[in-house]
């Protein structure tokens, strides 16, 4: 059965299983561990495995519906589904192209999840796993190029912008178990007798017939948490595939920080600029004597110089490190 939402002053008891009134990213639903009735408005969800919030008199305690599925002797499959959202900036359109690899043996046609319809089509994506390194993983998403329609969809993005060959479009990863897959995905039968577990008794004639795989427990809210990343470069095209890097948004690999050099005693802003901030009306030469005019006005570029103008015991705008190469 689908989890039902949660519910304004209501009592709620212990082990009572709800969900958030709007979808929640983080795939997680949530167990009343102390009983009692729920406040008028509806708690901020917490988005970590085991958290707990406080609701008038009640307590409940993140889980996910996924997870507890996965814990039993014999899961339901697991099934991946990708999502590619297009910039209408970058790209000249909004449109939103829904796949799916059809890897898992369950599954041999197109897939319907929350009432959008994802097609198969041979896709093999790579390197979504995470390591102790301490960098970000790059997947890699090949998709089929068979019949040229990515080669199509490249060529109307690179009409937009010029070589961006889907450059920053974001790839959902949505991965959910069969049994919460939309109904339609199942055949349902003409005459209904009985229904029990994930099987339907139907009778035609003399005949009896059981129909295995139908989703009484379907709910678009059961899922693993949604995994979002970026196209940061088209890696190889030909005629077969298309493969793609993805990187997180998140990912700083390539940058350097900081983005500036460290010096540790020279400013780098620019005198009276808006990094620099000082306006003043004291006047100094480059060595820290007081000078009468803004035209001799010069700084010096020092933490003495700053402090000349801003004073002993104010924060420094200081463009630099002092504290660089010190050791204890």
């Amino acid at each position: 059965m689908a989890v039902a939402a949660w519910a304004a002053s209501t009592s709620f008891s212990v082990g009572d299983i709800r969900r958030a009134t709007t979808d929640q990213a983080s795939g997680l639903f949530f167990r009343c561990t102390t009983a009692g009735t729920s406040d008028s408005s509806e708690p901020s969800w917490p988005t970590d495995i085991g958290s707990t919030i406080t609701d008038n008199t009640c307590v409940w305690t993140a889980i996910a519906s996924a997870y507890e599925e996965l814990a039993k002797l014999n899961p339901s499959a697991i099934i991946e589904l990708f999502e590619l959202h297009l910039d209408n900036t970058l790209h000249g359109s909004t449109d939103v192209y829904r796949f799916h690899a059809g890897a898992n043996a369950a599954i041999d046609g197109n897939v319907v999840f929350n009432g959008n319809t994802y097609t198969r089509i041979p896709v093999k994506a790579d390197g979504f796993e995470f390591t102790n390194t301490g960098t970000l993983p790059r997947p890699t998403l090949t998709i089929s190029n068979l019949d040229g329609t990515m080669t199509t969809l490249l060529l109307l993005v690179n009409a937009t912008t010029a070589g961006n060959d889907l450059g920053g479009a974001e790839v959902r990863r949505i991965r959910t178990l069969r049994k919460f897959l939309d109904a339609a995905n199942f055949v349902t039968p003409n005459f209904l007798i009985t229904q029990g577990g994930n099987q339907l008794v139907t009778q035609s004639g003399d005949n009896i017939l059981t129909i295995s795989g139908f989703a009484p427990s379907a709910d678009p809210n059961a899922k693993f948490p949604d995994e979002r990343w970026f196209i940061d470069r088209k890696a190889n095209e030909s005629r077969d595939s298309v493969t793609f890097e993805l990187a997180s948004k998140f990912d700083l690999a390539g940058q350097k920080l900081p983005k500036r050099q460290i010096v540790a005693n020279v400013c780098q802003w620019v005198y009276r600029s808006s990094e620099c901030s000082y306006t003043g009306s004291n006047y100094f030469d480059v060595n820290g004597n007081t000078v009468d005019t803004l035209a001799a006005d010069v700084c010096g570029k020092r933490v003495e110089s700053c402090k000349l103008r801003f004073g002993n015991n104010a924060g420094l705008p200081f463009g630099s490190f002092p504290g660089a190469g010190l050791t204890q």
